[in-house]
Order: C-alpha cells, then sequence, then structure tokens
C-alpha cells in the first residue's frame, strides 16, 4: 500500500512538473498555400526597421528556425538562389492597470471602489490585505509573427501567428516554443483563432529578447 501511494505521488509529481513546461498559445493561421507546392529552401528577410536591432533579429531568427525546418524547410546556402523568404517578428503589450487605471487620472476624481473597498491607497483585498499594491498584477500579452513568400514572385503565400498571456516580459525562452505553435498545423489555415500547447524549451536564454513594439491597451 505504501509503494502504490509512493508511486501516486511521484506520478502527480512528475505531471505537475510536465504541465508547467506547457506553453498554451492562441494560433491563427491565414493564406493561399498553393496545394501542389512543398517547403523548400529559404533564406530570412528583414525589414528596414528590423534592420536597426541585428542581434535582436538573428535570435528571433534562431528561435523560428527549428519550427520552419519541423514543417519541412531548410535554410538555403545562398540567400539569391532561395525558394521561399520569411519574415518573422514579436512584440508585447500590457494591460498594466497601474498606469491607465489609476483614479488620479480619471478627470480629476477618485471613483470609489475600483482598487477593492477603499481605492488604491486604502484597505482592501490587496495581495495579502493592508496596505500594498493593487489588487490585480499586470499581465503581458506576448505574439509572435512569420510571413512566408515566394521569393521570385514577391506573393505572400501563408501567415502565422501565436500569442499567450502572462505575468512577465520575459520572451526569449518562450520563442521557439511560440514559432512551433504558429507553424505546427502548417500549410492548414483555421480555425482561427485555435489553442495549441507546445513545450518550453529547458534552455533558457540568459536574457530576454527586448520587444519590437511595447504598447498599452487603454
Amino acid at each position: 500500500m505504501f509503494k502504490l501511494l509512493c508511486v501516486a505521488t511521484l506520478a502527480v509529481v512528475l505531471t505537475g512538473c510536465a504541465s508547467l513546461n506547457n506553453l498554451n498559445n492562441e494560433v491563427s493561421t491565414f493564406g493561399p498555400w498553393p496545394a501542389e507546392r512543398k517547403p523548400a529552401t529559404f533564406a530570412f528577410e528583414r525589414l528596414p526597421s528590423q534592420q536597426a536591432h541585428p542581434e535582436r533579429e538573428q535570435q528571433l531568427e534562431d528561435a523560428a528556425r527549428g519550427a520552419l525546418e519541423a514543417a519541412g524547410f531548410r535554410a538555403a546556402a545562398d540567400a539569391n538562389t532561395a525558394e521561399y523568404l520569411m519574415q518573422v517578428g514579436a512584440r508585447i503589450t500590457t494591460n498594466d492597470p497601474w498606469i491607465y487605471n489609476d483614479p488620479l487620472f480619471w478627470r480629476g476624481s477618485f471613483r470609489y471602489g475600483y482598487y477593492g473597498r477603499y481605492g488604491r491607497w486604502g484597505r482592501g483585498p490587496f495581495w495579502g490585505g493592508g496596505f500594498g499594491y493593487y489588487d490585480n498584477p499586470p499581465t503581458f500579452d506576448r505574439e509572435v509573427a512569420l510571413i512566408i513568400r515566394d521569393r521570385q514572385t514577391g506573393q505572400l503565400l501563408y501567415e502565422a501567428r501565436a500569442s499567450n498571456t502572462g505575468m512577465s516580459t520575459a520572451i526569449a525562452a518562450l520563442l521557439p516554443a511560440m514559432f512551433e505553435a504558429a507553424m505546427k498545423d502548417f500549410p492548414g489555415v483555421g480555425p482561427n483563432p485555435r489553442n495549441v500547447t507546445t513545450q518550453i524549451s529547458k534552455q533558457v536564454a540568459s536574457q530576454p529578447v527586448p520587444p519590437t513594439q511595447a504598447t498599452s491597451a487603454q
């Protein structure tokens, strides 16, 4: 009985560890990918604005490479002979209530009750009660996008996006799993959006990729 209990406990622990390594993504895919076309050689293409931060773009491209290879693409030895051009990007947005929902800036008047019973600065159901921070911590929407074009004609063939929400702007360790989710159903499109779960790489990058666009939802 004791052995069975230990085995059951270990199974629960291992299941919990595995779930912590899962990343739930909301994926949308679009594009008129011709049924007769097959994955082939590719090269990354950078917009002029992206060329200002080559180290950032290189990290994004490295993160997307595995997902592209899993879909059947392979890097071209010469970019001028590649059949496809790939563009990748990432961004982080936030709806942080600390900035935009402060009652001090609501037409010069305090609004009773938004931040708990006594507002933001008084008593109320904050983290643990008493004086403290706002009751709802900020969340961040993290998104990656990938576009595939025909190199010779410039025709847009496929667009894939994956996003998730978390309490951190750190995205570097999540990028491979996010691009994997974006390309998981290639060349299929829809239903949009849909949930795709992928595994986060155990090799955590030392520094997060700075977002290419950081905005705040109002």
